[in-house]
């Protein structure tokens, strides 16, 4: 998208509001990077932002990204003070260059250097989004992996119960996986929060919006990662 596309998204859902209501929070987000697309991104955001554009602190607005390292490190540089969303998904380099390929490019050493490095405005914090796959990363072991991780970084961590897609081979957990994920890491003073999906009966859920091309069929399993996935 173009920045003018982009800023136009907002201007469109405000048309939609009813009297009396406004769009609290954006979220850079879905079935793509925001980083990807940076210089468009950069431009939409100095829009969105600017006084005499629509005005929108930057404190309402999140950038969440797969992992691009220099792009994070260039978003530092501009002076945005927006806030930060970093798709993680695993606790160590195997298991999370298998689900995200971008991991062979910018390792999670490197990610979590540019996160430590992240000009956070006081009092905010970097989000986690940690999508749980049934014994793939949900276990206490990849918890105590992530508490030694994120350790010392201000920040709160988002784990999201996998939504299944026909035609991948990943499972959600159980809901006794999932909380005791989330206690231990608590125990360890994070904040941590559940992110229930909504639409999982419509297979409109985060994650499940993509779709076959006509007469495609089932989707590869190996063609549809987790950094595309994100929403």
């Amino acid at each position: 998208l173009r920045s003018g596309e982009i800023v136009d998204q907002i201007l469109q859902s405000r048309k939609c509001l009813a009297e009396g209501e406004r769009l609290t929070n954006l979220v850079f987000m879905g079935m793509g990077e925001p980083l990807d697309n940076y210089t468009q991104t950069v431009k939409a955001l100095r829009i969105i932002t600017a006084p005499e554009g629509l005005a929108i602190s930057p404190r309402r607005i999140t950038i969440s990204t797969a992992g691009l390292v220099p792009a994070i490190e260039a978003l530092g540089r501009e002076g945005l003070a927006v806030n930060l969303a970093i798709s993680l998904n695993a606790s160590d380099e195997e298991t999370r260059t298998r689900l995200m390929p971008l991991n062979r490019k910018y390792s999670m050493t490197q990610l979590l250097r540019a996160c430590r490095n992240y000009p956070l405005p006081q009092r905010r914090r970097i989000t986690f989004e940690y999508v749980l796959l049934a014994g793939i990363n949900d276990s206490l072991e990849d918890a105590r992996r992530v508490a030694r991780l994120l350790r010392g970084l201000r920040c709160k961590i988002n784990l999201i119960p996998f939504n299944e897609v026909e035609g991948l081979p990943f499972r959600r957990p159980n809901p006794e996986v999932v909380l005791a994920f989330q206690r231990y890491l608590q125990d360890q003073h994070y904040s941590v929060f559940i992110r229930e999906s909504r639409g999982r009966e419509i297979s409109a859920a985060c994650g499940q919006l993509a779709a076959p091309r006509s007469g495609q069929g089932k989707r590869d399993e190996g063609t549809m990662m987790l950094e595309k996935r994100e929403e």
